[in-house]
Order: C-alpha cells, then sequence, then structure tokens
C-alpha cells in the first residue's frame, strides 16, 4: 500500500487517562508519545472536536524530506479509543494508511519491537475498538511487554506499572520505540522494520 508522501500523519499513543494509569503497562504508548511531544518541542492541547489531545509538528530533517505529524492521546478509555481517533482522521483528512498505533502487546517479550500495517487485534482492546471504527488498514508500533506471571489474569497484568526490574530499562525501550515511528514515518515500514524489528 502506498501513501500520499504530502498527507500528514496521525502519530496514536494508546493508553488511559489520568495519573492513577499514568505508569501503567497499557500507556506505554502515552509514554512514547509524550518523548516525541518533547523531541518536536511543543506540549499537547486539547482538541475541539475529538477527545483527544494532540500536538501538531513535524518531525525528520529540514526540507523536503520533513514529515508533519499529528501526534495524539485520547482522553477517553482504551477501549473507546476508536471515536477519538477517526475523529482525528477525519478532521485532519488523514489516510488511513498514514495513522500508526503505538501500543503495549502481549506476545512479545518485554522491550522487544514489531512494525507491521494491518491485522488482528489479538485481543487489544484499543485496537478493536481502532479496527471497528476504521478498519485494520493502520501501522502499528507493537511495544512487547511479554505475558503475565503464573496465574496473573491479563487485564491485571497490563494494568499494572512496570516492575522494579524492568524500570531499568524502560527510558532506553522507550527511547528505541519513539525512533522506530519516527523511522516508519519518515523512511516507510520495510526500511523502519529491517532496523527495528527485532
Amino acid at each position: 500500500m502506498t501513501t500520499d508522501a504530502n498527507a500528514p500523519w496521525l502519530i496514536v499513543g494508546l493508553g488511559n487517562p489520568g495519573p492513577g494509569y499514568a505508569a501503567n503497562r497499557h500507556n506505554v504508548g502515552f509514554m512514547v508519545a509524550d518523548l516525541l511531544a518533547d523531541r518536536i518541542g511543543g506540549s499537547f492541547k486539547r482538541h475541539g472536536k475529538a477527545q483527544a489531545h494532540v500536538l501538531e509538528g513535524r518531525i525528520g530533517p529540514m526540507g523536503p524530506g520533513s514529515r508533519r505529524v499529528v501526534v495524539a492521546k485520547p482522553t477517553s478509555y482504551m477501549n473507546l479509543s476508536g471515536g477519538p481517533v477517526t475523529a482525528l482522521r477525519d478532521f485532519y483528512k488523514i489516510p488511513t494508511a498514514n495513522v500508526v498505533a503505538v501500543h503495549d502487546e502481549l506476545d512479545i517479550d518485554y522491550g522487544v519491537l514489531r512494525l507491521k500495517l494491518g491485522g488482528g487485534d489479538n485481543g487489544h482492546n484499543g485496537l478493536k475498538s481502532m479496527t471497528k471504527s476504521m478498519g485494520p488498514e493502520y501501522h502499528r508500533v507493537r511495544f512487547g511487554i511479554g505475558r503475565p506471571p503464573g496465574r496473573m489474569q491479563v487485564a491485571d497484568f497490563v494494568l499494572k506499572d512496570f516492575s522494579a526490574t524492568e524500570r531499568k530499562e524502560l527510558d532506553y525501550f522507550v527511547d528505541r520505540a519513539t525512533d522506530a515511528t519516527e523511522a516508519l514515518v519518515i523512511e516507510g515500514l520495510e526500511r523502519a522494520q529491517s532496523s527495528y524489528n527485532s
């Protein structure tokens, strides 16, 4: 699938709103969005037409190689992400193929990244909601969080903070996921996959 080189990109960090969720495994998408906002050099503002905080800017080299991006954090809960994301896509006239969801992924080891276009939701409620709203043909940056230990329920695991051991490497992994997201937008999926799909 080809994308319009001049069309903006919508980069959505998936998570739950509010300080009680901020450090949860399920909120790693928000962590990447926050770091991307720091790199762009701006702050999120509430969007007037969608339940989301957004930041508009450019990433990549100065000149024709840069890409216009809208970085977003929905203010709905995770399982209702589709509505805000679709509203932003329509407001900014962004092709679905230029939407990137950054999210936690249970079936990948902690810190491992996988980039892809389209596919199923693998039980992830944020992706399930997005796919229901706009179809599956958007990009994903999948941030591995591993499976819950023992008999812990998945819902409990994803809504817990990263462990002390995991936190030692979390900043590095979030930084790498942010690099991968930028590479996906600037260089395209295949080149980003060859660099970051470990």
